[in-house]
């Protein structure tokens, strides 16, 4: 009997120790971003034993990490109900609350009500929850860990927990101390160099940044997420060098590759390579990668999405719309960004094309209102729609044109503000007709010209476009905006001197102005402006019979 009693306790010792050492497998899957391995070890631990609520926590936030909100909640739910650290579940179903912009309070104040005063990992959990949420709160984070610092300030994961915070609150001086710390008290901490280099790659200090990295690498050979945020960093140093960046994004795409190499090639990690193929545009590999995800998830939105995108810019438009329609018959409307609107609208719109070259304009302005939704949700996208809007302004497709610009226009801080403007402008004054147009087109025009000369006032052809915009309105007031324009005109390209008034398109441009200019002097009674302007005409076109029989008759 004593001895079948020291066989059990002998087996349970056994038993917790190869519990403890697959959750220790499973926590080394997650940091090495191999979902599929930690899913699998998670499973067979939630199986095995059901009874330790780690278990289905693990495994849920792995689904949270996943964005797998459905199967995260059940295994939440199913982990309540375990014996030993089941509460622990309430803080993932917390996060989740978070990620529905609901009030987390309730479900960690009950995961809170079993945390014993030593305990620091369920802690630094709830912490996590507040970082990794799709609705972070940093600032709460922060004050969560440093009570958990309180606990005991030689806690490693405390001070990574602290750096992700501080990151995330936009206090790079205290994350990098942070991550510096988690790694003074845990040299095999790798993670924490590796967010300490991600710092360095957002300051732009890229050379440090690979140093780090390698010097990561040197330590172990296999740590992916190394290779990742290596790929990444060359992608922004390419970014910031141009002459640079052909080199740069092949090295990037190389190391990607080897980060994918020791992964486990799930979905998920299929999904980061497919994000980085996207920022390095190399969307021949993207569709690629896209059909080897649709087979082994076919009902994953996301799948969908890539398939789009790479669909779209490898020309082949009827499978992106067919793609990006479906993306968003089965995508959370949550889960939607403003990409996805830009190239349902950037399908829309070559869909719309026809045989001759023009378009179907139902189709082209349901891409338009598209393009509206993509740039209202991220004001950034408005800076790439000026390639699309130029390309149909050197076709004459002038209309079309302008409902692009009017939505690049948008945004102010644009990096090509001022060349939409002015293309726009340019745009509805090409497109204006006497008969058919709206009334305030010429209007938006002058608007549009008169924004390029707020930015900058020597740009001689603005004046010159608003000087036509206002004289083609054709009233009192018109006409007198239009004078000012057309003399500012004349004043921006003499000063210039004689090379620019010697241009063919110059000389035709000032032949115009002068003559709008002499006419309104003479029939404004002034006598002395008009012959001036009217003289200057002559100089530059002798043969202008209006300018020498209204001469002629100013002298007489």
């Amino acid at each position: 009997m004593k001895n079948a009693k020291v066989l059990s306790l002998m087996l349970s010792v056994l038993s917790t120790a190869v519990f403890a050492q697959d959750l220790e497998q499973a926590k080394k899957a997650i940091d090495a971003e191999q979902y599929d391995k930690a899913k699998k070890i998670l499973k067979g631990l939630v199986k095995s034993s059901p009874d330790n609520g780690k278990n289905f926590f693990y495994l849920g936030d792995v689904y949270l990490r996943e964005a797998k909100t459905d199967s995260a909640t059940m295994i939440f739910n199913k982990g309540l109900a375990a014996k030993d650290k089941g509460t622990l579940n309430y803080i993932g179903l917390g996060q989740i609350d978070l990620d529905n912009k609901k009030s987390p309070q309730a479900n960690f104040d009950k995961a809170a009500a079993n945390i014993k005063k030593k305990d620091v990992d369920e802690l630094l959990f709830i912490a996590k929850a507040y970082i990794n949420s799709e609705n972070p709160d940093y600032k709460k984070a922060i004050e969560i860990t440093n009570k958990a610092l309180l606990i005991d300030d030689k806690f490693p994961n405390s001070y990574l927990t602290m750096g992700d915070a501080q990151y995330g609150d936009k206090n790079a001086g205290e994350a990098f101390r942070a991550y510096e710390s988690a790694y003074d008290y845990d040299k095999s901490l790798l993670i924490a160099r590796v967010k300490y280099a991600a710092i360095n790659k957002s300051a732009k200090n890229f050379t440090d940044a690979v140093k780090i990295l390698n010097e990561v690498i040197a330590k172990d050979a296999n740590f992916g997420p190394a290779y990742r945020e290596l790929a990444e960093t060359y992608y922004f140093w390419g970014s910031n060098e141009p002459t640079k960046y052909d080199e740069y994004i092949k090295k990037g795409l190389q190391y990607y590759e080897k980060y994918m190499s020791l992964t486990d090639y799930s979905v998920e990690s299929r999904m980061r390579h497919a994000d980085f193929l996207i920022l390095a545009k190399d969307y021949k590999a993207l569709e690629i990668e896209a059909n080897e995800m649709k087979k082994l998830d076919k009902v994953n939105p996301r799948i969908l999405r890539y398939l789009g995108y790479a669909a779209y810019e490898n020309g082949n438009f009827a499978e992106s719309s067919k793609a990006m329609t479906e993306f968003f018959a089965k995508v959370e409307p949550k889960r939607i960004i403003a990409r996805d609107y830009l190239y349902l609208g950037l399908t829309k719109m070559a869909e719309a094309k026809k045989a001759d070259g023009t378009y179907d304009e139902k189709i082209f302005n349901e891409g338009v209102a598209e393009l509206n939704k993509a740039v209202e949700k991220d004001p950034v996208i408005a800076s790439e729609l000026n390639p699309l809007g130029q390309k149909m302004f050197k076709e004459k497709l002038y209309k079309n044109a302008s409902k692009l610009f009017e939505v690049a226009i948008k945004n102010p801080k644009s990096k090509n503000y001022f060349a939409d403007n002015f293309y726009l402008g340019y745009a509805l004054y090409f497109d204006y007709d006497e008969k058919t147009s709206p009334k305030d087109q010429l209007a938006k025009a002058d608007a549009a010209f008169s924004k390029v000369i707020e930015l900058n006032a020597a740009t001689q052809d603005a004046h010159l476009f608003k000087a036509r915009a206002n004289e083609a309105m054709g009233t009192p007031e018109s006409k007198k905006i239009a004078l000012t324009a057309y003399e500012e005109y004349l004043k921006l390209v003499n000063a210039k001197g004689d090379a620019e008034k010697a241009k063919p398109a110059v000389k035709k441009n000032l032949i115009e102005a002068y003559t709008f200019v002499g006419a309104h002097y003479a029939n404004s009674a002034d006598k002395a402006k008009a012959i001036e302007n009217l003289e200057k005409l002559l100089a530059i076109d002798p043969a202008n019979a209006y300018a020498t029989k209204t001469l002629k008759a100013l002298k007489a």
